[in-house]
Order: C-alpha cells, then sequence, then structure tokens
C-alpha cells in the first residue's frame, strides 16, 4: 500500500508562504502584547540600595573629618617630636580620651 500526497504533497506556492509568515508575525505581536501587558499590570522592579544606620553614622563622621580644620604647624611639630623619639605618651591620658571617644560614638556614659 502505498500513501501519496503527505505532508500536503510538494512545494508551498508563494501565497502559502506569505500566509505562514502574516501567521507567525500575528502570534509574535501577540506573544509581546501579552508581556508588555505583564509587565504594565505587575510594575517594573528597580534596584534599589539602603545603607544601614551604622553605615550612615560613619559617612557623617567622615564627611566631618574630612571638612576639620587642621593645624598643620601642629601637625609638623609633632611629627618630627614623634620621629625624634621626644614625644611621649601618658598611657593614662590616652586611656581616657580613647574611652570618651567611644561613648560619644556608641552612646555610651564613662
Amino acid at each position: 500500500m502505498s500513501i501519496n500526497n503527505v505532508g500536503g504533497g510538494g512545494q508551498k506556492s508563494p501565497l502559502d508562504n506569505q500566509k505562514i509568515s502574516q501567521q507567525q508575525l500575528a502570534q509574535n505581536n501577540q506573544t509581546a502584547q501579552a508581556g508588555a501587558e505583564k509587565a504594565a499590570t505587575t510594575g517594573v522592579r528597580q534596584d534599589s540600595v539602603s545603607l544601614t544606620q551604622s553605615a550612615q553614622q560613619l559617612s557623617q563622621v567622615q564627611k566631618k573629618g574630612a571638612e576639620a580644620p587642621v593645624n598643620q604647624d601642629k601637625v609638623d611639630k609633632l611629627k618630627k617630636a614623634i620621629q625624634s623619639g621626644q614625644y611621649n605618651i601618658n598611657p593614662e591620658s590616652l586611656a581616657r580620651k580613647i574611652a570618651t571617644v567611644e561613648a560619644e560614638i556608641f552612646g555610651a556614659k564613662s
């Protein structure tokens, strides 16, 4: 037994090819419209960044530090004293000052 004319037999005419192209184009347009409608109803998500309160405080401290006036003469004198070994450190005074600064930063009282 033989089967003739399977698959429409032979080549398609230009008119058939044109219809197929139009159908595919229509399907693509429908798919694109469905995607656009879905995006419109769900809204477009945007990336965002948020900083913790600690990071915001650190940023403020850095800005204040950059804007603080510097007594360059005093800095130069201290550098020379440290390099020559003539600068003496009082450990008790240093510890008190560190504790005070930490208390200011973290809100605890010393």
